[in-house]
């Protein structure tokens, strides 16, 4: 029988290179323009089709959170929460979560990692069918040293990961999503920590690639990938959102949006959500979502008595 996928949300950490403004708030509930950070990561699991979410924080920000996203069940979905006792490293998601995790494969993302693109949609739906092993997502970057770096042979294969290298073997950088099948967990708990003292998620990595279950997945020119753990990455992340949303007029990362269009949530559920928010330009932009989907059925009758 073959296993669903679960999908964790790690929104823990001190984010530290963000102080002062994350001495009293997470920086997953700082604004990305107009959305909180954490709508994001979680628009984009929703976009690869995972209904059960975990989200993993700190004790200090679990009840914001909770306030924010409730159980999910406004959009259709299971939200859980667990609390990370210490910035252990990325790995750690997978111990903290075994419970949630049973017997299902399962996809971690950063909670500070924004993804956009046509081609998106795509390239999560292979991951998400990939039974066994890993997927891992890398675009090419000018300062890859940042970063986890991907050295990849002349067909695209996995030759190697490193861990922010101070001599990179190429411009490929991990980006803050990964899927594993079940076999995580195994793996999560044989690892040793790092010099650093953390669990780390390019470790995890290495494992699958030692055992010949590593597939890599290249975000191309199309795609953007975004990580906000500075002041200035945070600043343009929210400057890309204003400039695309305003000119297209249609919103990135509105979780109510694609639990609608997924048929996670009716008209009616969608309606209420807008009017919750009416004061503000996001409710306004719900109720206009339902108002151009009954202009385009009146439009679709008008055309089949025409054509009868």
């Amino acid at each position: 029988m073959k296993s669903k996928r679960k999908g964790i949300i790690l929104a823990g950490g001190n984010a530290s290179r963000l102080y002062p403004l994350t001495n009293s708030i997470s920086k997953q509930l700082m604004p990305i323009y107009d959305k909180p950070m954490i709508y994001y990561p979680l628009s984009t699991l929703l976009l690869s089709g995972l209904r059960d979410i975990l989200i993993i924080t700190n004790s200090r920000d679990e009840l914001a959170f909770k306030n924010l996203l409730g159980d999910g069940s406004h959009i259709g979905i299971n939200i859980e929460y667990a609390i990370q006792p210490f910035p252990g490293g990325l790995a750690q998601a997978f111990l903290i979560g075994e419970d949630f995790i049973g017997n299902d494969s399962v996809a971690l993302i950063l909670g500070d990692n924004l993804f956009h693109g046509n081609q998106l949609r795509n390239q999560l739906d292979i991951a998400q069918f990939q039974e066994q092993g890993a997927t891992i997502f890398a675009q090419r970057v000018r300062n890859p040293s940042r970063y986890g770096v991907v050295e990849l042979d002349s067909e695209g294969r996995v030759l190697s990961i490193e861990e922010k290298p101070t001599k990179p073997k190429s411009n490929y950088a991990l980006t803050g999503l990964y899927f594993f099948d079940n076999t995580v967990i195994k793996r999560a708990h044989k690892l040793k920590p790092s010099p650093r003292g953390e669990l780390e998620i390019t470790d995890i990595i290495d494992s699958y690639l030692n055992t010949g279950d590593l597939k890599i997945q290249i975000l191309g020119r199309g795609l953007a990938w975004l990580d906000t753990g500075t002041f200035d990455s945070l600043n343009a992340a929210g400057s890309y959102i204003r400039t695309l949303q305003n000119r297209q007029g249609m919103k990135i990362g509105c979780p109510e949006e694609i639990a609608w269009e997924l048929n996670l949530i009716n008209n009616k559920q969608l309606e209420y959500l807008a009017k919750k928010y009416l004061n503000s330009g996001y409710g306004e932009y719900l109720l206009n979502l339902l108002f151009e989907k009954e202009n385009e059925n009146i439009k679709l009758d008008k055309k089949n008595v025409d054509i009868n």
